[in-house]
C-alpha cells in the first residue's frame, strides 16, 4: 500500500514559479514510478511528468516541456514538480501518481493516487 499526500499549491501571478511535493509513505518507494497529472475545470485529467524509478528517465507532455521539472529522492520518499514560468492555462489540481511501471503510469492507469493540490495562475 502506498499513500501519497500532495503540498505545494497555491495562487501565483502568470511568470512564477511554484514547486509541488508529494510525499509517499511505504518502504519501496524506490521501486515505483512516479509521476505527476493535473485537471483543470472541465476537462479530462492529463499527464504532465513522469520520472522512473531510479531517476534516470523523465518524460514531460509537450506543453511544460522546457518549464516544468520532475525529481524524486528516494530517501526521502518524495517526488517534486519545479514548476517556472507559469502561465494561466496551468490552472489545474494537480495529482501525484505513482505506478510500476513507466508506461501505464504515463497512460494514467496508476496504481496509487494522491488527492490532489490546487495550483492557479492569475494572468
Amino acid at each position: 500500500q502506498v499513500q501519497l499526500v500532495e503540498s505545494g499549491g497555491g495562487l501565483v501571478q502568470a511568470g512564477a514559479s511554484l514547486r509541488l511535493s508529494c510525499a509517499a509513505s511505504g518502504r519501496t518507494f524506490s521501486t515505483w514510478a512516479m509521476g505527476w497529472f493535473r485537471q483543470a475545470p472541465g476537462k479530462e485529467r492529463e499527464f504532465v511528468a513522469v520520472i522512473s524509478w531510479g531517476g534516470g528517465s523523465t518524460t514531460y507532455a509537450d506543453s511544460v516541456k522546457g518549464r516544468f521539472t520532475i525529481s524524486r529522492d528516494n530517501f526521502k520518499n518524495t517526488v517534486s514538480l519545479q514548476m517556472n514560468s507559469l502561465k494561466p492555462e496551468d490552472t489545474a489540481v494537480y495529482y501525484c501518481a505513482a505506478d510500476r511501471q513507466v508506461p501505464t503510469l504515463t497512460s494514467g492507469i496508476c496504481d496509487y493516487w494522491g488527492r490532489g493540490t490546487q495550483v492557479t495562475v492569475s494572468s
